[in-house]
């Protein structure tokens, strides 16, 4: 059962001019295929071949030996979260999770500061994320290919700070591609979703 780089849920110009079609070539079309690429030909023969990319993560997170594999599986499905959580027009949360939002944080404004921070200290590479830690709301982050799939947490939604996802289109303003994607491209649908 191998594993498929999945489609984007969006065209690739349909989040410009936040995220340039220019990163998305080189973002989805070269950094997503290269760890799905990786991944298949660490686990072709070996017993995480049937497995789930969820099964392998949390697999391959207890043991030392198998970090490559974890460290593409994981960017595998962190990736995949990530654009499933990106959409034109985001705007602010509706619903449950607007709710949920205001009981964590009081208000939208300091969640998104929270977020956004979240993103800008994260040391070198990785990811800014909103989860459910139990039944808490939090804002977390993760080193290089870290998720919290591996740590029990849920996944809301998720920023990839990764240079990678915005140095095209922002150089090294990474507060300003945060902010950006914040104001406008969260898919609050998907994290509704997610909240269940």
């Amino acid at each position: 059962m191998a594993i498929k780089l999945p489609d984007l849920p969006f065209a690739k110009d349909a989040l410009a001019p936040v995220i340039s079609a220019n990163t998305l070539d080189f973002h989805y079309g070269k950094h997503h295929k290269t760890y799905v690429d990786n991944l298949n030909k660490l686990i072709e023969g070996t017993d995480l071949a049937e497995k789930s990319l969820e099964d392998i993560i949390k697999i391959s997170a207890k043991d030392a030996a198998k970090a490559g594999i974890f460290n593409n599986a994981a960017q595998v499905w962190n990736h995949t979260f990530y654009w499933q959580a990106l959409k034109k027009d985001g705007g602010k949360p509706t619903g449950k999770i607007a709710d949920k939002i205001t009981a964590a944080f009081g208000s939208y404004e300091k969640f998104a500061e929270e977020l956004k921070n979240a993103g800008m200290t994260q040391f070198g590479s990785g990811w800014a994320w909103l989860v459910l830690d139990g039944d808490q709301l939090k804002i977390t982050k993760t080193a290089n290919a870290d998720t919290p799939i591996a740590h029990d947490q849920k996944p809301l939604l998720t920023i990839d700070v990764w240079e990678h996802a915005y140095y095209l289109d922002y150089q090294n303003r990474r507060p300003d591609y945060l902010l950006a994607v914040i104001e406008n491209l969260i898919n609050w649908d998907f994290v509704n979703a997610n909240l269940g």
